[in-house]
C-alpha cells in the first residue's frame, strides 16, 4: 500500500457525513485522483464529480460498483445508514485488499458486528465524526477493532486530521462521543435559532435577529477554538456582576437549562444504544 503518502480511499456512499469527511480531506491536500466514491443515484454521481473532482460509480450504473470502489483501497469509509452497513460488508468482503482499514462513520454499529462480516483480521475502525469537518473544523473520534493495530490508526488517524482534531477513545464511550459532539452542532445550530426568536420577540427584525445571532453564535465558536481556551472563563469574561448577561445566565440556571441539556445527552446516548440492540439482535 501507497498510505505512506496518499493513500487510496473508498468512500462508500455519500450522503452528508461522508461528503462532509471527503470535502476535509481534499482541503487537506489529498489528490481527487485517490478518491473513489459510491453512491446509488447516477444524478449523486454527477454532482459529487462536479463538486470535487474525484472518481464516482453509482449503483443504478454498476451493480458492482462498491466492489470495484474497494480494489484498490487502502482506506475504506463506511458511510451509509446503519441499518444498511451489515449488507454492504458482506457484499464488499472478499473484494476487499489484505490489510485495506475499513472505518465506520455509522452510528450505533459496534465493531463486534462488523469485524464478523469481514475476513479474519481485517484492520477496523469505528469513527464518529461531525458535520463541521466539511470545514477541517470538526472533531472525530476512533476507536480501534481487535485487528487495528498502530498503523491503521495511524492512517485512520493521519487522514482524518484534514477533517479537524482526532481524539481516540475505546468504543464503550462512542454513545457519550456521539451525545456530545456528533449531536452537538444540531445543538449549537438549535441555540442560534431560540437566539435568533427572542430577538424577534423583542422587536428586531426577523432578518436582522437571525443575523445576529448566527454570527454571534459563529463568533463564540472561533474563541472556543483558540489554543488553550476554556469556556467557563470565556463565559464569566462577558458576565459583568449585575449586568445584563448576568441576569440572562442567572434565569438559564433559575430554568434548569444545564439540567436539560444534560437530559438531552442522555436521551441520545439512549437512543445510540437502543439502535446499536436493534442492529445486534
Amino acid at each position: 500500500m501507497d498510505s505512506a503518502s496518499n493513500p487510496r480511499l473508498a468512500f462508500l456512499g455519500c450522503g452528508s457525513m461522508n461528503e462532509a469527511i471527503l470535502g476535509g480531506i481534499l482541503s487537506g491536500g489529498l489528490p481527487a485522483e485517490q478518491v473513489t466514491a459510491t453512491v446509488r443515484r447516477p444524478e449523486r454521481a454527477e454532482e459529487l464529480r462536479a463538486a470535487h473532482g474525484i472518481t464516482v460509480l453509482a449503483g443504478g450504473e454498476d451493480a458492482e460498483s462498491n466492489r470495484k470502489a474497494v480494489a484498490g483501497a487502502d482506506l475504506v469509509i463506511v458511510g451509509v445508514k446503519p441499518v444498511g452497513v451489515a449488507d454492504l460488508l458482506r457484499e464488499v468482503a472478499d473484494a476487499l485488499p489484505r490489510g485495506a482499514v475499513v472505518l465506520s462513520v455509522a452510528a450505533a454499529v459496534p465493531l463486534e458486528l462488523m469485524e464478523s462480516l469481514l475476513p479474519a483480521g481485517q484492520p477496523v475502525v469505528r469513527a464518529m465524526p461531525n458535520t463541521p469537518s466539511r470545514l477541517g473544523r470538526g472533531v472525530v473520534s476512533i476507536s480501534a477493532g481487535t485487528s487495528a493495530g498502530s498503523e491503521a490508526m495511524e492512517l485512520a488517524r493521519r487522514v482524518l486530521a484534514a477533517t479537524g482534531t482526532v481524539v481516540e477513545v475505546p468504543e464503550e464511550q462512542v454513545d457519550a462521543v456521539s451525545a456530545v459532539s456528533g449531536s452537538g452542532p444540531a445543538y449549537a445550530f438549535y441555540l442560534a435559532e431560540a437566539m435568533a426568536r427572542a430577538g424577534v420577540e423583542l422587536g428586531l427584525d426577523p432578518d436582522l435577529s437571525a443575523l445576529l445571532a448566527r454570527e454571534t453564535v459563529a463568533g463564540a465558536g472561533y474563541m472556543l477554538a483558540e489554543p488553550d481556551a476554556d469556556a467557563t472563563a470565556l463565559r464569566r469574561g462577558v458576565t459583568s456582576p449585575n449586568g445584563t448577561t448576568e441576569a440572562a445566565i442567572k434565569t438559564f440556571d433559575e430554568r434548569g437549562l444545564p439540567a436539560i441539556i444534560e437530559a438531552g445527552a442522555r436521551a441520545a446516548t439512549a437512543r445510540a444504544e437502543e439502535i446499536t440492540k436493534q442492529l445486534t439482535a
